[in-house]
């Protein structure tokens, strides 16, 4: 199922809806403002929040952490680059995945590492509109997790690399 999610939900602060390929808005992404981190609320159609996402403030490599109920559900490093941009998602359950390609132009994929399944294609190519991209989530995957993730990694392909 593919997605469209709008990049001026990164203004901490705005808000904006998901939509999926028939139009329908899903999920709303939700900017909290008045923290102390970069924080995120992915909630769904009636408001109910499925997971937040926030900026961790003491890392050693830039992360995001993808909260449900409290829990950390996922990690998402920027990965030391030396040929292209690399993110590694680390799941509760044990399970990781790799997000790799153009993640500033937002061209790349996110592949299951252990058997190299497409867990989601992330693009503009689909869309005329500039601040605007699609995510294409791999059937048998957690959509809002993967929605997630997709944000994260674009609030961290945004920021500055460590040195």
């Amino acid at each position: 199922m593919r997605y469209r999610v709008q990049d001026k939900a990164f203004s901490i602060g705005d808000d904006s809806w998901i939509e999926d390929e028939q139009g329908g808005r899903p999920f709303l992404l939700d900017g909290k403002t008045l923290r102390v981190r970069q924080t995120y609320e992915l909630k769904d159609d009636t408001g109910e929040v499925l997971l937040e996402i926030r900026r961790k403030i003491v890392a050693l490599r830039e992360t995001m952490v993808v909260e449900r109920d409290g829990a950390a559900v996922a990690r998402i490093r920027r990965k030391v680059k030396l040929v292209r941009d690399r993110f590694d998602v680390d799941l509760a359950g044990g399970e990781e995945w790799t997000a790799t390609g153009d993640l500033i132009g937002k061209e790349y994929e996110i592949d299951r590492d252990s058997d190299g399944a497409r867990v989601a294609a992330v693009s503009r190519r689909w869309l005329r509109l500039r601040d605007t991209y699609t995510v294409d989530v791999g059937e048998g995957f957690d959509v809002p997790l993967v929605l997630a993730t997709a944000v994260a990694v674009d609030a961290l392909a945004r920021s500055e690399p460590d040195r």
